[in-house]
């Protein structure tokens, strides 16, 4: 994830730009959607320019640490009644991606929107060579992270046992349904993620971060949808206790989720939010 340097304004900035009402990019006092782009396109270049080493242990921590997504959702329903469950989870669920946000990890499903702004700024190869190597280091490392975090809850005695089977309800109603309806429901998580990152470029403020985190990712689980990370952490719980193979976890969950989060984030947050702030777009 990257550092998020929003830019700063002055007073008089702001004053100065309120009063230019012809100039179609300001809007009150907060950042527009060019300057939006402008923060995501900076951080971007940063990120794509990191050492390799330094992207892989991001992501590492990154799929170690949305991993608390499961274990809080499985503790909050454990204490609720059934017909409270899916407001139990919508409550409980943001909490990894908040440790993920604020502790500036990388994230796969935020990189379908961050390296992508360049890309479709200046639509060349390089730029393009660079976004699959980030894509190429992050996720392994983010499904390695879930594997590990997964193996130490199924095999280890770190959770107290009563525990297991709210854990084992929870996996399973996150990964089941099919490859299709995965794909389907994983498009918008996909959707929800990508629209997060675009608007943590417009603050600082760690509160309204975490608030921000919330509102996005709530949703995912109060409506069933599938995130391909903080699932592979559920899928991946299930495959280590036998519950399912490696391989129907791969097949039905994991790849339909992680096509279904790169159309969601490609295709209805980086390439809309571009074509509305873009220097291309306003050339044209």
């Amino acid at each position: 994830m990257p550092s998020r340097k929003v830019k700063e304004k002055s007073a008089a900035e702001s004053t100065s730009e309120n009063a230019q009402s012809g100039s179609g990019t300001q809007v009150g006092t907060r950042y527009s959607a060019e300057e939006i782009h402008e923060n995501l396109l900076n951080e971007a270049d940063e990120e794509m320019e990191r050492p390799a080493e330094g992207l892989a242990l991001s992501g590492l921590a990154s799929g170690l640490g949305i991993g608390f997504s499961f274990l809080a959702v499985a503790l909050l329903t454990s204490r609720m009644a059934p017909e409270n469950h899916a407001l139990a989870a919508a409550i409980a669920y943001p909490l990894g991606f908040v440790f993920v946000v604020l502790a500036r990890h990388q994230l796969f499903t935020e990189n379908t929107l961050e390296p992508v702004i360049p890309f479709l700024e200046r639509r060349d190869r390089e730029t393009f060579r660079k976004l699959l190597r980030l894509w190429a280091i992050v996720l392994p490392a983010n499904l390695i992270g879930a594997v590990i975090f997964a193996l130490v809850i199924a095999r280890t005695r770190a959770l107290d046992p009563s525990l297991s089977g709210t854990l084992l309800n929870v996996a399973r109603e996150a990964t089941e349904g099919g490859a299709q309806m995965v794909f389907y429901k994983a498009i918008w998580a996909g959707w929800l993620v990508a629209l997060m990152a675009w608007m943590l470029a417009s603050t600082r403020d760690t509160t309204a971060q975490i608030i921000l985190v919330w509102l996005t990712t709530a949703p995912i689980a109060a409506f069933g949808f599938k995130h391909s990370i903080a699932g592979a952490a559920e899928a991946f719980y299930r495959a280590w206790l036998g519950d399912a193979s490696w391989g129907s976890m791969l097949v039905s969950f994991e790849l339909p989720a992680l096509a279904g989060n790169i159309v969601g984030g490609v295709v209805l947050v980086a390439m809309i939010n571009h074509g509305q702030a873009g220097t291309k777009t306003k050339s044209a």
